[in-house]
């Protein structure tokens, strides 16, 4: 089979040998797969892309659908009230389609979010005081729930063309025709929302479409966080306290997940696929980004009925994200912000970091005299099909920019069991041919990156890549079963608290 990947790693490396020569273990840092990868983005921890997803749904009766998620607001303490962690209103949250392949956007899914307090009142003494929560006692179980004291609702616009100058319309609820949907509050806890799935649930909605004949789905809430890594040992010198060898057959699940109690926040759309292609090319592009107002002026008075900062100018965007790990672990420290910045279209700027690699060569210099030798290829033209164009035969447009973003043929049918190495495991529907929650992106990556498409001779040669055969591994485990089978696919948040 083919291979696929596209970031590079970001937790802990652990090399697993299928045969016998590795004895030692390999470890090297890495990160989520976009949790706060840049110095700019750390101070915006709502508009940092955690994750992107774009697969043919696998819910049942449901492959003619794109399913695309993008999370946000990263690392989310259940416990982290009292303001918990609504959306930016005013930032602007994107999710761009390339159906020609010439690393433009074609279709763009805008967000935009408004927080509406409605200043819940106790009468204390006499006095009518305003309360401190954002729920106002009573248990919350509905859209727009009476104990709600803080409703976030949002709208959807579809651009169709250039994001900015294009043609924009509505999308709309196929129920009520109206163009502005709730969000449900974060899992504050048990006792405050006694059924926080059922409640969720009822924040899942049929959407219109512009120029789609069937309804799509839409849904923006927290969800439990589905990627796993080992952060903190990782980034403690490697300081790893279970490390695999090659012969444990639980190396692969050695590492600790640091982010098993944490959530995010999932910007989640089910569109009909041929509403996503453009009718002749079957690879469809996707990335999502998040944009800020190019002015922020603070006030220094600030009170109940002005705003903290008055934002303005043109949107300037500060958060991009296609492939999984790529400005982790692939772009260098000084680029971080820039590719932040960047477009697809304008990726040439960073090509070193993909025909040159720097991962490969920290891999060896730790761990070179186990055996972990770097590929020796340059330019390395696996990687540039696996991040820029698309593998041949696989994921490739018939007529390709090279560009960065997740790239889906739509053609390639859903797999009734999936593999959680995707393409390299056997399962054409998995990443790189796009990505489910339940692909183990790192392991993939990890493998890649060390020179796994060497050995199956797709942009260079087995004798390119002496650790091209080895099974690196981070150990952190995933699969499909961290997930839910239906969308929104991610599972119930962590809860602030338990009922007692």
């Amino acid at each position: 089979m083919r291979q696929v990947t596209s970031g590079f790693p970001q937790k802990i490396l652990l090399a697993v040998v299928t045969a016998g020569s590795l004895s030692g273990i390999a470890s090297l840092p890495a990160q989520a797969s976009s949790h706060r990868e840049a110095p700019f983005i750390t101070r915006h921890p709502k508009v940092d892309a955690a994750d992107f997803y774009m697969f043919r749904s696998y819910e049942a009766n449901r492959s003619a659908f794109t399913t695309l998620i993008a999370n946000y607001s990263p690392l989310q303490d259940a416990y982290g009230g009292p303001n918990y962690f609504s959306m930016d209103p005013d930032a602007l949250y994107e999710i761009h389609i390339d159906n020609v392949g010439d690393g433009k956007e074609h279709l763009t899914f805008q967000f935009r979010f408004t927080n509406t307090n409605n200043d819940a009142q106790f009468t204390v003494g006499g006095k009518k005081v305003s309360v401190p929560l954002v729920i106002n006692g009573g248990a919350i179980d509905g859209v727009n729930a009476a104990g709600l004291n803080v409703r976030e609702t949002y709208t959807v616009t579809m651009v169709t063309g250039d994001r900015r100058t294009g043609t924009r319309q509505a999308v709309t609820n196929a129920t009520t025709g109206s163009t502005t949907f709730d969000k449900p509050v974060d899992y504050i806890g048990n006792k405050s929302i006694p059924d926080y799935a059922g409640y969720a649930a009822k924040h899942v909605f049929a959407i219109n479409i512009p120029g789609c004949a069937t309804p799509g789905k839409v849904f923006v809430g927290q969800r439990k966080d589905p990627f796993v890594v080992n952060l903190g040992e990782t980034f403690d010198l490697i300081n790893i306290k279970a490390p695999a060898t090659a012969f444990d057959p639980n190396a692969e699940k050695a590492g600790r997940d640091d982010l098993a109690m944490k959530n995010v926040t999932a910007i989640e759309m089910e569109v009909p696929t041929t509403c996503l292609t453009n009718g002749k090319e079957a690879v469809i592009g996707g990335w999502t980004t998040a944009s800020l107002r190019q002015g922020r002026a603070i006030n220094p008075t600030p009170s109940s009925t002005g705003a903290a900062s008055k934002e303005g100018g043109a949107w300037t965007q500060v958060s991009r994200l296609g492939m999984p790990l790529v400005n982790e672990v692939v772009i260098g420290l000084k680029d971080k912000d820039q590719f932040n910045h960047s477009k697809p279209s304008g990726d040439a700027q960073f090509l070193n970091y993909v025909t040159n690699p720097t991962l490969p060569a920290l891999v060896e210099v730790f761990f070179g005299s186990a055996g972990a030798k770097a590929p020796t290829n340059f330019p390395r033209n696996d990687l540039v099909a696996t991040f820029l164009t698309g593998i041949k035969g696989v994921n490739q447009p018939a007529t390709v920019t090279p560009s960065e973003m997740l790239r889906l043929n739509t053609t390639t049918p859903v797999s009734a069991t999936q593999n959680r190495l995707g393409v390299i495991g056997g399962d054409s529907a998995g990443f790189p041919n796009g990505r489910r929650p339940g692909d183990d992106v790192v392991d993939i990556a990890l493998r890649v990156v060390m020179g796994r498409l060497c050995t199956l001779s797709i942009g260079c040669v087995p004798a390119d890549a002496p650790a091209g055969s080895l099974d690196f591994t981070d150990g952190a485990y995933l699969d499909s079963s961290y997930t839910d089978n239906a969308f929104p696919y991610l599972k119930t948040p962590v809860a602030g608290a338990l009922k007692r």
